[in-house]
């Protein structure tokens, strides 16, 4: 295993024989003459003379979330990202999603302009499926007041095939979204909303994050890096909870040394550009040893105390990924950890 430390350097980047930076004000004479004597100076010396690094932000401010539940939504499931809402001041717009029955068969055999017979059963079950809906939406605009936080709350009551589509207009603009475990109840439900996120809308979707208050502000990330385009674009999504952790580590597995693709050493050019924003970054390079990648993910994360997983998802076809399995397909499914995916 490979690692290197990129210290974070937003005004100027003094290279020192140490691994950790601190920030300097190039504009003060006292840092003027220490940068002048650099090569005689000792990283002792040179830490006395730098200013501590400004406070750091409330990281969502202003962001706007699409929350994606289920009728089955638990209240405490809830509470703690409406907490955060309100400390952070985003706006949470809530959809409470749900399918409709089947239209029976034999209501598809109707002529032009005929009349499809109908049964009674049918309109029942559609007002069953809807009145649950509406009383979750009920309890969460309780639970908004309660809170003190902004958002809005809607009702989805669809076929399954119309599910990606709608998610993914309505994703369209929000910063990010978060899906809610409870719609992993219903699976057609949740593969869908994910798909829909993923495949129709640029915004990046967070999983497991009702189970883990800190997957939205968190100190810790652990991003899962190759030369992909989705990871490329996963990173981007989740560039304002970067910037604001305290550390983050890059994580690329089997690395391949090339001058083309991959470059001398992979993971490094990711690794300087968020330490030009600012960011605590780690490079760290490591063997799978034949393992499943999604399994090593989960693993290294656990080591390095992850609070949320940044990764890009599907780098191969859905195809693959549903007959094969696959880094995505493994990381959708577990439940353990916060993970955010783009692609």
């Amino acid at each position: 295993m490979h690692s290197i430390t990129f210290p974070s350097s937003p005004q100027r980047l003094l290279r020192l024989p140490v691994l950790r930076f601190r920030y300097v004000d190039p504009d003060q004479p006292a840092a003027r003459h220490l940068m002048a004597g650099l090569s005689q100076t000792t990283a002792a010396t040179f830490a006395k003379r730098v200013r501590k690094p400004p406070a750091r932000k409330v990281i969502m401010k202003n962001a706007s979330l699409l929350i994606l539940v289920s009728g089955s939504a638990k209240a405490e499931d809830l509470d703690p990202m409406l907490q955060s809402a309100d400390a952070e001041r985003m706006h949470l717009s809530f959809l409470v999603l749900g399918g409709l029955p089947r239209t029976p068969i034999y209501a598809y055999g109707t002529e032009a302009y005929g009349i499809p017979m109908i049964p009674d059963i049918w309109q029942e079950e559609i007002e069953t499926a809807t009145a649950g809906l509406t009383e979750t939406a009920k309890m969460i605009e309780a639970r908004l007041d309660a809170s003190g936080a902004t958002g809005d709350v809607d009702t989805l009551a669809c076929d399954i095939a119309a599910l990606p589509a709608i998610v993914g207009q309505r994703a369209a603009t929000c910063d990010a979204v978060v899906i809610s475990n409870d719609l992993r109840g219903n699976d057609s439900l949740f593969r869908n909303a994910v798909q829909g996120v993923l495949f129709q809308s640029p915004s990046g979707v967070i999983l497991n994050a009702t189970r883990a208050a800190s997957a939205l502000h968190p100190t810790r990330i652990f991003i899962a890096w190759d030369t992909g385009l989705p990871a490329a674009r996963a990173v981007h999504a989740a560039l304002p909870l970067l910037k604001e952790a305290s550390h983050v580590t890059i994580a690329v597995f089997d690395p391949v040394t090339s001058q083309d693709r991959y470059g001398e050493n992979p993971g490094s050019d990711v690794a300087r550009w968020l330490s030009h924003h600012g960011c605590h970054v780690d490079l760290q390079q490591y063997p799978s040893g034949g393992e499943e990648i999604g399994t090593c993910i989960q693993k290294r994360a656990t080591e390095t105390g992850a609070d949320l997983i940044v990764m890009g998802a599907y780098g191969h076809s859905r195809m693959r990924q549903a007959v094969f399995g696959g880094t995505t397909k493994s990381m959708v499914e577990q439940t353990d950890r916060p993970v955010m995916l783009a692609h």
